[in-house]
């Protein structure tokens, strides 16, 4: 294991094996998880040859930066990374009245699928480590001098495909010996893999969940979403009850609005009917268009109708505000931009 994803007590264990003083353990956490050193160097307390030994067995990579888009509309950047084998992963730093937020990868590529997801289309690489995730909070917050106050885990991968390590960075980005970012301040993503999501149910973490549901039936969801060939609507429902029961955190679901497909009048009904008796909010959001995907944004007046549609059955629903719209900020379109040989090296765009 990378040290970067070891916990406090593992660098403990390999202190008490290299014959170190306890105390090194809290020190080098400290300096990989609260001052976010990037390098060895940087750790200047501790011994030069400990350093060494250090640096010889465990390497630290900190996703390095090869693209920064900056919008000009809001204070949006969107950063694409390249990781130590060279695989590229994105992350999206957006700025609220209630401080800054970063939406980060669990997976290189996406094995999940959605007809609509510029994430899917390569297929899977392979799951990220505690560290890479942790990693794209780090290098933002030493780009930028600003402390980092929500974390959203819903970018490109499905992070229940990526369980247990998803799990090592939730513990790790919320310790107090890191960046103590609250529990509640963590969002996490899932297109509705039921028995993962039941199983984080039993974590009882202060999290907040969110389902990707994107379509009120069976017959919709199949289309745009294969996981939906595995888990039906009515085990989704019944998996985000459980949730709900066990943890007593509100469910929170995402619908990316298409034109002519899922934002009708029908499927507005249909959600309202399947939603209206749950603890739950909706977040819509209007699709960002893939040029690989035959997928059209919906009019802002189905939009605007949909919500309508939803709060008068008493729905909790917002219409997710669009931020970095000039800059693709949709997951895994500046990934295939860069890879298709169009992007330049390093620098803001």
């Amino acid at each position: 294991m990378d040290i970067g994803s070891m916990t406090i007590e593992e660098i403990g264990a390999l202190a008490k094996q290299k014959g170190w003083p306890a105390f090194r353990a809290k020190q080098v956490y400290g300096w990989l998880h609260k001052k976010l050193a990037a390098s060895y160097d940087e750790m200047t307390d501790l011994p030069k040859a400990m350093r060494e030994d250090l640096a010889a067995e465990y390497p630290l990579w900190m996703p390095q930066k090869v693209v920064v888009l900056a919008s000009k509309i809001d204070e949006t950047r969107k950063y694409l990374f390249r990781l130590a084998d060279g695989n590229m992963i994105e992350s999206v730093r957006m700025k609220y009245r209630h401080g800054n937020s970063v939406c980060i990868s669990s997976q290189v590529g996406c094995r999940m699928g959605c007809t609509f997801c510029a994430s899917t289309l390569g297929g899977l690489v392979r799951n990220l480590t505690p560290y890479e995730m942790l990693g794209q909070i780090y290098a933002i917050t030493r780009e930028t001098g600003e402390r980092v106050d929500n974390v959203v885990v819903m970018g490109t991968g499905e992070p229940l495909d990526n369980y247990d390590n998803l799990l090592r960075f939730i513990a790790m980005i919320t310790d107090g010996n890191g960046l103590n970012i609250s529990q509640r301040n963590v969002t996490v993503s899932t297109c509705g893999l039921v028995p993962a999501l039941r199983r984080l149910a039993d974590e009882k973490l202060a999290i907040t969940p969110a389902i990707s549901l994107h379509a009120p039936n069976d017959e919709l969801r199949k289309r745009l979403m294969p996981v939906a060939n595995s888990f039906s609507v009515a085990e989704l429902m019944e998996a985000a009850d459980y949730y709900v029961e066990t943890t007593g955190r509100r469910m929170s679901f995402e619908y990316s609005l298409m034109e002519g497909v899922n934002d009708t009048p029908s499927c507005a009904r249909e959600l309202t009917k399947l939603l209206r008796h749950r603890k739950c909010h909706v977040n819509l959001i209007p699709i960002n268009p893939v040029k690989e995907r035959e997928y059209r944004r919906s009019h802002v007046t189905n939009v605007l109708q949909f919500q309508k549609t939803l709060e008068n059955e008493g729905i909790n629903v917002t219409i997710r505000r669009e931020l970095g719209s000039d800059i693709d900020a949709a997951c895994g379109q500046l990934r295939r931009h860069y890879e298709s040989g169009a992007g330049g090296e390093g620098g803001e765009l």
